[in-house]
C-alpha cells in the first residue's frame, strides 16, 4: 500500500505500482482502508464495563487503570486456578509478525498460560501439505501466465485472491484454459471457461476419481514418480481398486463425462496449474481432500515445469525464525485448547476452567462455530475478558477491559505472504489516533504492569524484527531490516522462476522424497494414503440427520467483507446489502418460498434468519450465505454460526464450517 499523507493525516490509499505481485491496486476490502481508519466508531480510549455482559457499557478509563485492574486480575486467577487458566485468543486480524504473535508469545509462554491452537482457517490444508511436501510451497505464482491449463478449486479468485487473477488473465490471453470447480457459480466460476458444481465436502473423491482415470489410461509421468515420490504404486492400486468413475460421479454428483474430461485435460494440457483454496478444507476429510488434490502435480509430473504445479500457500517458502521471534525455547508445558472449539472450552473444560481470555486480532464471537455456545460461555460472570480491538464489535460487547489498538496505518510490522515471495515492510504513516497503542506495547505495558521482569519482554519492535531475520536459510540471505525498510518488500533469494518440486529438487520430507504414502499421517489418525472422507454431516454418515436438514449450508465470506473484518464500514456494508440466503429454484418451491421474503435457516445447533434469493448459482440441495455479518448489524442479532458446528477435520484438527445441514423455511 502507498499512503499520502497531508497535515499528519492519511488522506489517499493505493496500491504499490511497482510491486510485481499485487501491481498497484487494492481489493476491494482494503481500498477502504481509510474510512475504516477514521470511522466514527475507532476506540481511542481504555475503557471498563460498567453494564451486564453482552450489553456494550462501558466507561473510559486511563491507561494506567486498565492496565492496573488487568494485571491484579489476573495475578488473582493465577493464585486461585493456575496460569493454565488464562487462554489467549487470536487469529488473523492483523497478519504481520510483530503485532501478530511475536510478543504475546513471549507473554503466555512466560506466564504459563494455556496455548491456543489455531487451527480456524488453515490447519487442515496446511498439515495436509506438510504431509506430502514436508512444508506449504507451492507453484511460483508470477509463472501461472504460462500455463494452458488451470484449475481454480474451490477458490472464488476474483473475490478472496484478485491479485493472482491478471496472472491468468495472461495465461488466458495465450490460450489457456480455465475451469472453476465450486459447489457455487461464483463470479469467478462465470469468468472461467468451464464450471463444475461439485457437491459440498467431495473434493477428495472427485481428486481420487481423475487418478483412477490417469492411471488407468497411462497417462501419468511414470519417470518423474520413480525418481521424485515415494508409495505412487500404492496408491495406484487403491484408485484403480476403489475409485472408479461411476462412484466418483455418484459420490460428487457429476456427470462421469465431466470427470473422464477433466481427467484427460488435466493430463494433456501442458503447463497445468492448480490453485486450491481453504474453503474445501472446511468438511470432515477436509485435509485428505486437500492431500489429494496437492498430489495431481506429482502424478503427471507438473512440477517440473513453469507455470505448472499447484498452490494453497507459500508462506512455508520463507523461512522466518518464528522460533527466536515467539521465543519458543521458553519451557511451557501446558495444555493446548483448540480455538476451533471455544464454545467448548469456555462452557465445559474445568481442569482449570478458563478463567481468563484475552482477544487480540479477531472476533470469536461473530466468527467462532457454534456460535450459541460461545456467547453463553462470553457471558459468563467468572470469566475475565481483555479484548483488544479497532471497534467494538460482538466480542468487545462482552469484554470487562477494553483497550485501543492500532491499525495498519499507525504501527510498523514486518510481513511475509501466502499467496506470493515478497517480504514487506509495514511503516507506520500516522501517528496512532487517539490513545490507541500497537498489540506488542499493549503487552510490553501488561508484563510490566505485572511486574514481569524478563528481558525478552521488554524487547522493542525493531529488536523481534531483527530476531525474525536472525539465524535463517538461504532464501533470506541479503534481506535484512535496513535493506527492507529502504525498498518496502524484497523478493526471497529464490531463482525465478521458483521450481521448488523439480526433478532433482530436495524435497524437506523425512525421505526427501514427495510422500504419496507415509506413516506420519498415523498421528492424525489417517492412512498411509489419501481417502475420501465423508463430511460428518451427510446421507453417507447419518441419513436421519441428512432427511431432517436436507440442505448443505455453505458461508463463504461475502465479497465486501475479509470474514468479520471491514463489516461495519458502511460502504462495505451498503454494497453487501443485507443477510441474503441464495436458494435453488426446486428447493425454494419445496418450501413455498418465493424469493425476497425472510427465511429461517435452521437446524439443532440453533438459526438465523436472511432475505431468500432464488437462484442457480447454487445447485440442488445446497444453500449459500455470505457472511461473516456482526450478529449485532444483523435484524435479529444472529449470523450463520449459529448453525455451525464444533466437530474438527480429519488432519490438522481445523474447523468445519461446511460441513453443516440445515433446513430453511419462511421466518415468522
Amino acid at each position: 500500500m502507498l499512503v499520502t499523507v497531508e497535515d499528519g493525516r492519511a488522506v489517499r490509499i493505493a496500491g504499490e505500482r511497482e510491486h510485481p505481485f499485487t501491481q498497484g491496486f487494492l481489493c476491494t476490502k482494503v481500498a477502504k482502508y481509510l474510512e475504516r481508519t477514521y470511522h466514527e466508531g475507532r476506540l481511542l480510549y481504555p475503557q471498563i464495563r460498567v453494564g451486564p455482559k453482552g450489553e456494550g457499557k462501558f466507561r473510559r478509563a486511563t491507561w494506567d487503570e486498565a492496565l492496573s485492574l488487568i494485571a491484579s486480575r489476573l495475578r488473582s486467577i493465577i493464585d486461585s486456578d493456575g496460569a493454565e487458566a488464562i487462554l489467549p485468543y487470536s487469529y488473523a486480524g492483523t497478519m504481520g509478525l510483530i503485532q501478530g504473535e511475536a510478543m504475546a508469545s513471549r507473554f503466555f509462554r512466560r506466564i504459563g498460560a494455556s496455548l491456543l491452537a489455531r487451527t480456524i482457517c488453515s490447519a487442515a490444508g496446511s498439515e495436509a501439505l506438510n504431509l506430502v511436501y514436508g512444508n506449504r510451497m507451492g507453484t511460483d505464482p508470477e509463472t501461472i501466465g504460462e500455463a494452458k491449463l488451470i484449475i481454480l478449486w474451490g477458490t472464488n479468485t476474483l473475490t478472496s485472491n484478485p491479485h493472482l487473477w491478471p496472472f491468468i488473465r495472461q495465461a488466458k490471453e495465450k490460450g489457456a484454459t480455465t475451469i472453476c470447480i465450486d459447489p457455487l457459480r461464483t463470479r469467478t466460476a462465470v469468468a472461467c471457461d468451464e464450471h463444475i458444481p461439485i457437491r459440498p465436502g467431495t473434493d477428495a473423491a472427485l481428486a481420487l476419481g481423475m487418478m483412477h482415470i490417469l492411471f488407468r489410461d497411462q497417462l501419468v509421468n511414470s519417470p518423474y514418480l520413480d525418481e521424485m515420490t515415494v508409495g505412487w504404486r500404492e496408491l495406484r492400486d487403491r484408485v484403480l481398486r476403489d475409485h472408479p468413475p461411476h462412484r466418483v460421479a455418484e459420490t460428487c454428483r457429476l456427470p462421469i463425462e465431466t470427470i473422464e474430461r477433466l481427467a484427460h485435460r488435466y493430463a494433456t494440457m501442458r503447463p497445468t496449474f492448480i490453485r486450491v483454496n481453504y474453503g474445501l478444507q472446511r468438511h470432515a476429510g477436509g485435509g485428505s481432500a486437500v492431500r489429494a488434490i496437492a498430489i495431481l502435480p506429482a502424478i503427471t509430473g507438473a512440477w517440473d515445469d513453469v507455470g505448472g504445479g499447484c498452490q494453497l500457500s507459500s508462506s512455508g517458502t520463507f523461512g522466518l525464525n518464528f522460533a527466536r521471534l515467539e521465543r519458543r525455547d521458553i519451557p511451557c508445558n501446558t495444555r493446548t485448547i483448540n480455538m476451533s472449539r471455544l464454545g467448548e472450552a469456555l462452557t465445559e473444560i474445568n481442569d482449570p476452567p478458563v478463567k481468563a481470555m484475552i482477544v487480540y486480532n479477531t472476533n470469536p464471537a461473530s466468527i467462532a462455530p457454534d456460535r450459541k455456545t460461545v456467547l453463553r460461555g462470553l457471558r459468563r460472570d467468572d470469566l475475565f475478558t481483555v479484548v483488544l480491538e479497532h471497534f467494538q464489535t460482538d466480542t468487545a460487547d462482552h469484554a470487562d477491559v477494553l483497550l485501543p489498538a492500532t491499525t495498519q496505518l499507525e504501527h510498523d510490522d514486518l510481513h511475509r505472504a501466502y499467496g506470493h515471495l515478497y517480504v514487506m515492510y509495514n511503516r507506520r504513516a500516522i501517528e496512532p489516533l487517539g490513545e490507541a497503542l500497537p498489540n506488542s506495547e499493549i503487552f510490553r505495558r501488561i508484563a510490566a504492569a505485572m511486574k514481569l521482569d524478563w528481558p525478552e519482554l521488554k524487547a522493542t519492535d525493531e529488536e523481534m524484527m531483527r530476531d525474525a531475520l536472525t539465524d535463517v536459510g538461504e532464501q533470506l540471505r541479503g534481506i535484512t531490516l535496513e535493506t527492507l525498510r529502504e525498498r518496502g518488500w524484497m523478493r526471497l533469494n529464490i531463482p525465478s522462476p521458483h521450481l521448488p518440486y523439480r526433478r532433482g529438487a530436495k524435497v524437506p520430507t523425512p525421505s526427501g522424497k514427495i510422500e504419496i504414502a507415509t506413516d506420519r499421517g498415523a498421528a492424525f489418525g489417517v492412512g498411509r494414503l489419501p481417502e475420501y472422507i465423508p463430511p460428518y454431516e451427510s446421507e453417507e454418515r447419518d441419513p436421519h440427520l441428512a432427511k431432517t436438514y436436507p440442505l448443505a449450508l455453505i458461508s463463504p465470506p461475502a465479497h465486501s467483507f475479509l470474514n468479520s473484518s471491514f463489516v461495519n464500514v458502511a460502504s462495505l456494508r451498503r454494497a453487501a446489502g443485507k443477510p441474503t440466503l441464495e436458494i435453488h429454484g426446486d428447493d425454494a418451491k419445496a418450501r413455498g418460498i418465493n424469493g425476497g421474503e425472510r427465511v429461517k435457516i435452521f437446524n439443532k445447533r440453533g438459526a438465523f434468519t436472511a432475505e431468500a434469493v432464488i437462484s442457480d448459482r447454487v445447485r440442488p440441495g445446497v444453500v449459500s450465505a455470505p457472511s461473516i455479518w456482526w450478529g449485532k448489524l444483523t435484524d435479529d442479532g444472529t449470523n450463520a454460526n449459529e448453525t455451525t458446528s464444533q466437530a474438527l477435520t480429519d488432519i490438522g484438527a481445523g474447523a468445519t464450517f461446511y460441513d453443516n445441514l440445515v433446513e430453511v423455511r419462511a421466518a415468522q
